[in-house]
């Protein structure tokens, strides 16, 4: 069996660095752009102003790839920005659940119903739905019997 390790922190810290790193380079491009796409010739003959044609077609295709490629790169960053949150409110969400399980046990216990929370929804076995919590939470509805003609459907459960 395999754990992941993930910390929240170091996720988002790394999603800021790649952004920091992606304006870096954006502005960079930005920089090399006007003095490379539009070379001017050396002298006045047609291979001068052939060669400054070709430098600045290649300089152009360099601009257009570079677009895609922080294109990507913003795309990555929000990636990996979504990642990190989802997992911290994943995190979140565990730790309440086991504190409201913690809190929840000796109460169901003595009572047969949760302190807090929505009772479960009736089955085809168990038609009755469960009671909800005795401080705060809906009953469970009962269980409709139309998908099972014949079969009476159960009572909703207290809330």
């Amino acid at each position: 069996m395999s754990f992941v390790v993930a910390v929240p922190e170091l996720v988002a810290a790394t999603a800021s660095d790649a952004a920091i790193i992606g304006s870096a380079l954006r502005a960079a491009n930005a920089t090399a752009a006007a003095s490379t796409t539009g070379l001017l010739a050396a002298a006045a003959d047609e291979v001068s102003a052939a060669v400054a044609s070709l430098f600045s077609a290649h300089a152009l295709s360099y601009q257009q790839v570079a677009g895609q490629a922080a294109a990507f790169h913003d795309q990555f960053v929000q990636a990996l920005t979504g990642a990190g949150a989802s997992y911290a409110l994943t995190e979140v969400a565990n730790v309440q659940q086991n504190l409201l399980n913690a809190v929840n046990a000796p109460v169901q216990a003595l009572f047969g119903r949760p302190l807090i929370g929505d009772g479960a929804a009736g089955t085809a076995t168990n038609p009755s739905g469960q009671d909800g919590g005795l401080l705060y939470g809906n009953g469970g509805a009962g269980y409709n019997s139309s998908a099972t003609p014949g079969m009476a459907g159960g009572n909703g459960g207290n809330a």
